[in-house]
């Protein structure tokens, strides 16, 4: 197994002050003591670089730390209960539903000299601090020990005998996980002995968890009512003033509704900031501190379960479980909890006094047994309410349950009629992906809820089921190797929890930032340049040549030198006359090359910032037609260099001031810049949008106004420049509605808004005309124009009947409670393709063509569309997943007989072949003999090659389904395998090795090349004999295979390289550092860094017809870019999967998407189908949805595409195939 699996610790984590401070609320630096501050990872072990184990998940400092950092004037003092350590587990959520389980002790520590001094904080100040010990294991008992033990030695009066890091480093690299039911694992921590085991896996699954907490929190009607709400998948919120509290009861409840999971939101510690969640409409299962205000939130249909006062609120109402079910579990949990009160009538019949035995027998404090019977008590409940439903599980390949079959004969035992909490129940997720994981997949023969069902019905004992565990276990000991001696024979003594040695770049990183932070606080009303570089890229350190506040001086100097310098170009520029050229003139020219040649963003910011002061000065603000042309391309230039460098402020100056400025047109009417900025990326970010509603609310003068009011008021500003930016109706509206309800406006204010934004929008197109792309806005209606037409304009019967119909059909979707109808809009389409999939050519063919509505065609449904067919077989896992093309099949062996199969591998250690052109009979073979799971597959048309964990390559006939070759060679799991003309095959492995294979002699022709690290993706271009391969070092390694030599590094992503495709003399890399970049394979230049993702690169494509790439990403987000003469700009934004994308395929007319949460898409090219011309920059925004099958509950691994037949075929992780044919009308 994997270093993942082998190990109980995989990191040790430090959270805290960073050095870079900004509190709660977003203000950078330091904002006094009162403020909370965003805590930062200040250490961890081992690092990413140097694990096999995945990095911890980057919110893992906000959710260990939820309340954020506070200040505290003194430390621990034993009179003062609020300043002692608190220790307290959380668990975390991956995307695929994994778990990560967490131990955090939380304490106050001094605050780092380097950071007081910096920031100017207070001598004699303490923080929070919190150290972690991270696993995959849910061993919480072990976990919660060694984090304590850890903490009590790091500030033990008597000291440790070495570092307190070289013992988190011993504990973290040398225990291992101990295998379930047969080994205990003992370590020691200094002289502490401490001790972990797993038990089988045939029984319940491992809690190492106290389910005291939930019983006494909790009564048994509340107890039944909670499970109620979570059986049903209702909204939950937990409230308690402990942190552990809410966690192990979060946890207890998930274990007691087994053999069933959660399928839903899974957060047992909310981090305060996140409050606004609770208003999610999905169910949910949250944890959230008593302290935590909540009355701003809306509670409708939340189930509040608050565990300080054993009570549980809703506005809905919670079906009881019906009888005699009801009174079997009230019964038995009556005994358990209170078995003095159940049996108080029972008569004493033995001497030795009334009542003496009994009190002896049932007065135990409550332990693991006590645990066990609770657990066993709902799975009993269990087997009672689905009695018999094996025997209406249809036995056909799709293995439908028969709902209302179950539920006849149910009514006809109880002779009552459908229950609903059992109607619910049955129509829940989680019940459904029980059937899915039961029955034929990764559990069977391991149901407990069967066995117990068959054993009932023999008359045996119930836990006759639980596997036995009486016999002895294997004691394992691991040895501290220094015997726990100091070295020097002195002791270690700490009065705070100290840093982990770093390395050079990370000091000189921590440096970087104080010093910058240092300088801020000498100068708060300047901008401070980066201590790295100045306006024309001349590194400032020289070797340090210059102090940090000699640095800060200098570069202070420069900034007010560049200010002076576009105070005196700015009023040149508007002195432009009639005759002039504004784009030749030096004025222009000179502030252009200001804005763009910094890195900082001094130019632009403060080109923005004297029009502002001008504006405030008393500038009327008009332009002449010379002016307004240059002002209008500087915007655009500083606009789309603040974003690149995610500088909001700016932006959010530029689009203000945008709308101050403007000419006259013919008709003496107002044009504002902001009408032609409509194009720049930054408008269609809804999170930009929330950041400059969140910057006017704190601007707000009115801060005693009723907050709808002010609310309200902040919002028209918005409306108003969606308005004035001319965002298509649709998408604004999306943008208003989405702001609005996170802060809780009432349907009164939201239609006044909605009916704002529409008298704009017809007041836009009355004036300014409709066109094809992204409807030109009129600005100047937000400063009072007039509503007449021009002499020109188009005639108002000929406005598209959806502009008078828009106020109807908003508020039809706000009664409706079809999802579908409220859905975000098309939206994040980049110019290029408008609401009705009308294609737009570039500016220059817009301004040339009167605009005119062209009518299209519908393409076809986009939603709901059937074609899905479940492919059953495996009974684990999907690991891996093959298409086999056209060019696999026919350019190697001039046939083309089985292009088409898909061939999957599974953790069930087997291989499948599988034919869609035979329904309701796909599977052609099962290939046997990995003895672990399958990682990659290749083929050609008689064979089949798979790599696997067990470290083998097979190849396989496809005809026989024999095994022709087992190659053994690699020294870890192998991750790729690649099938080559002439009898060759490539394979890589987590051993950093590529080797070429010679199947007919069984032989490693040669290792042709060798990474430091895991290697993680491949590809090979069989015609050049070039290698490209990538992994966790975070280098691109680039080898000529017939040359025999390694032509490239390409260095500069800073984590894990976790997918590359390379066409020609191209390669892009996509990796965990969320960019991706493009690169020369001739001379190893990076051309192109994409950084707009918000989560690692899972998956990249070149569209070769486009000359364009393509991104996606862990964020659920697809981007598709242009490569134009030089640049490379994002076309458009695909928004519609909320997972981690994991295949990308595009053809010249069809693009393929598939994700982890199990939705799948196909886009097709339009302007190819309707032969309308677009522009050449503008041919990777052509790209237009096609058709989206509904998604299912499974959680995906794989997807594979055949894009020449239009099949995507997702493997999930309860072993189903998922095969969609969007283009088979059913």
């Amino acid at each position: 197994m994997g270093e993942r699996q082998s190990r109980i610790f995989e990191y040790f984590v430090v959270c805290g002050l960073g050095p870079e401070l900004r509190s709660l609320d977003g203000a950078k630096g330091f904002q006094g003591t009162h403020a909370m501050y965003m805590p930062s990872v200040l250490d961890q072990f081992p690092s990413s670089k140097d694990s096999d184990c995945p990095p911890p998940p980057p919110q893992l400092s906000t959710c260990v730390m939820p309340a954020g950092v506070a200040f505290y004037s003194s430390g621990f003092s034993a009179s003062d209960k609020s300043s002692h350590p608190h220790s307290y587990p959380i668990v975390l959520t991956e995307g695929d539903g994994t778990k990560i389980y967490v131990s955090c002790v939380a304490f106050r520590n001094p605050v780092s000299d380097d950071i007081a001094e910096a920031y100017r904080i207070p001598p004699n100040s303490f923080v929070d601090k919190c150290i972690c010990l991270v696993s995959h294991s849910p061993t919480f008992r072990v976990l919660r020990e060694a984090a304590e033990e850890l903490f009590r030695l790091c500030f033990s009066p008597s000291g440790c005998s070495k570092p307190i890091w070289e013992i988190v480093m011993h504990l973290v690299l040398n225990v291992p996980l101990p295998s379930p039911g047969k080994n205990c694992i003992l370590f020691s921590i200094e002289n502490t002995l401490l001790s972990v085991e797993v038990p089988p896996k045939d029984g319940l699954p491992h809690a190492d968890i106290p389910f005291h907490p939930l019983v006494q929190c909790l009564d048994v009607d509340n107890l039944i009512r909670l499970f109620t709400a979570v059986l049903l998948e209702r909204r939950i919120l937990l409230r308690a003033n402990k942190y552990s509290l809410l966690t192990l009861v979060a946890e207890a409840i998930c274990h007691l509704i087994y053999p069933f999971k959660w399928q839903h939101v899974y957060i047992p510690l909310l981090f305060f900031s996140g409050v606004d969640y609770i208003d999610a409409p999905t169910p949910y299962m949250m944890g959230l501190p008593s302290g935590v205000d909540t009355s701003d939130v809306t509670m409708d249909g939340v189930v509040v379960v608050d565990l300080d006062y054993n009570r549980i609120t809703t506005s809905e109402d919670i079906p009881s479980i019906p009888d005699p079910e009801l009174g079997h579990l009230r019964t038995e949990l009556m005994h358990l909890l209170y078995p003095n009160l159940m049996d108080l009538d029972h008569m004493q019949t033995t001497a030795g006094g009334l009542f003496g035995d009994f009190h002896r027998r049932n007065n135990k404090s409550w332990g693991e047994q006590h645990d066990l019977e609770l657990r066993m008590i709902f799975l009993k409940f269990f087997a009672s309410i689905l009695s018999g439903y094996r025997n209406f599980v249809e036995n056909t390949a799709a293995r439908v349950f028969n709902t209302q079959a179950f539920l006849k004969k149910r009514s006809r035992t109880t002779n009552q009629p459908p229950e609903p909490m059992v109607v619910q129940f049955l129509d829940s997720q989680g019940f459904f992906e029980f059937l899915e994981r039961s029955h034929g997949s990764e559990e069977s023969g391991h149901n407990l809820l069967d066995k117990l069902q068959d054993a009932t019905a023999r008359g045996q004992n119930p836990y006759s089921v639980l596997p036995d565990t009486t016999s002895e276990l294997e004691i394992t000991t691991i040895a501290d190797p220094s015997g726990g001696t100091a070295v020097s024979g002195a002791p270690y003594y700490y009065d705070r929890f100290p840093a982990n040695a770093r390395s050079q770049d990370q000091e000189d990183k921590r440096k970087a930032i104080l010093a910058a932070a240092s300088a801020a606080f000498e100068h708060p009303n300047r901008h401070i340049l980066s201590p790295r570089l100045d306006i024309t890229g001349h590194n400032f350190a020289r070797a340090g040549s210059l102090s940090p506040r000699e640095r800060a001086a200098e570069r202070e100097r420069m900034v007010l030198d560049i200010k002076v310098k576009l105070q005196g170009l700015w009023m040149r520029l508007l002195k432009l006359g009639a005759t002039d050229d504004p784009l030749s003139s030096f004025e222009y020219g000179t502030i252009l090359a200001l804005i763009e040649s910094d890195a900082e963003g001094i130019g632009g910011s403060g080109f923005v910032e004297c029009i502002r002061e001008h504006i405030h000065s008393g500038w009327h603000c008009q332009l002449t037609e010379e002016q307004f042309i240059a002002v209008k391309e500087l915007l655009k230039t500083a606009i789309s260099r603040a974003v690149a460098r995610d500088d909001m402020v700016t932006v959010r100056d530029a689009l203000e001031t945008s709308a101050e400025i403007y000419k006259r047109d013919g008709n003496n009417v107002q044009d504002f810049v902001q009408r032609h900025l409509g194009t720049i990326l930054a408008w269609e970010e809804l999170r930009f949008w929330e950041g400059y509603f969140e910057s006017i609310m704190e601007k707000a003068s009115d801060k005693l106004a009723n907050y709808a009011t002010l609310v309200t008021e902040q919002l028209v500003i918005i409306v108003s420049h969606l308005a004035g930016l001319g965002i298509p109706d649709e998408e604004a509206w999306f943008i208003v509605e989405s702001i609005a309800q996170k802060n809780n406006l009432g349907y009164k204010q939201l239609i006044k808004l909605r009916g704002l934004l529409c008298y704009l929008q017809q007041v836009r197109q009355g004036y300014w005309g409709i066109l094809q792309g992204r409807m030109q806005s009129l600005s100047s209606s937000v400063h009072n124009l007039p509503t007449q037409q021009p002499h020109d304009a188009a005639d108002e019967t000929q406005q598209p009947a959806e502009a008078s119909g828009l106020g109807r059909s908003w508020v039809q979707s706000m009664f409706s409670r079809d999802p579908a109808t409220r859905r975000p809009p098309a939206a994040r389409v980049r110019r290029g393709a408008s609401d009705s999939g009308v294609l737009v050519a570039n500016e220059d063919i817009q301004n040339a063509v009167p605009p005119r509505k062209v009518e299209i065609p519908p393409i076809g449904p986009k939603r709901g569309f059937s074609g899905v067919r479940i492919l059953r077989g495996h009974k684990g896992s999907i690991t891996a997943l093959h298409a086999v093309t056209r060019h696999e099949v026919y350019d190697l062996t001039s046939d083309q007989e089985d292009a088409g199969y898909f061939i999957s591998g599974s953790a069930d250690c087997t291989v499948k072949l599988w034919d869609p052109s035979h329904r309701g009979s796909e599977l052609k073979a099962t290939l046997i003999g990995h003895t672990r799971a399958i990682r990659a597959i290749s083929s050609d048309k008689s064979r089949v090659v798979s790599g696997s964990d067990d470290q083998c390559v097979f190849v396989w006939d496809k005809q026989t389904s024999g095994v022709l070759e087992e190659l053994k060679g690699h020294e870890a799991q192998v991750s790729c395998v690649k099938m080559l003309s002439g009898e060759r095959v490539l394979t890589a492995s987590h051993d950093g090795s590529v080797k070429m294979w010679d199947v007919r002699t069984d032989t490693c022709v040669a290792t042709v090349g060798r990474a430091s690290s895991a290697i993680l993706c491949m590809e090979y271009d069989d015609n050049t004999g070039i290698l490209a391969a990538g992994g966790r070092d975070a280098v691109g390694n680039i080898w000529d295979i017939r040359a025999g030599r390694q032509m490239q590094k390409l260095v500069g992503h800073t984590k894990w390289i976790r997918t590359l495709r390379m066409v020609g003399d191209t390669i892009i890399t996509g990796s965990d550092d969320w960019t991706a970049r493009v690169w020369s394979v001739s001379d190893g230049h990076c051309d192109a860094v994409l950084a707009c993702h918000a989560g690692p690169i899972t998956s990249v494509e070149y569209c070769a017809s486009d000359n364009g790439v393509i991104t996606g990403s862990q964020d659920g987000m697809v981007r598709l870019w242009d490569i134009g003469e030089g640049s490379l700009q994002c076309a458009k934004n695909v928004s519609i999967h909320s997972s981690a994308i994991l295949s990308i395929k595009a053809a010249d007319q069809w693009l393929a998407i598939g994700a982890a949460d199990n939705s799948m898409s196909l886009f097709h090219r339009l302007e190819q189908r309707q032969g309308v011309l677009v522009g050449k920059g503008d041919r990777m925004a052509g790209w237009q949805l096609y058709r989206t099958p509904q998604r299912s509950a499974a959680v995906v691994r794989c997807v594979a595409s055949d894009i020449d037949r239009g099949r995507i075929c997702s493997g999930g992780r309860n072993g189903i195939l998922r095969l969609w044919e969007p283009m088979v009308q059913t």
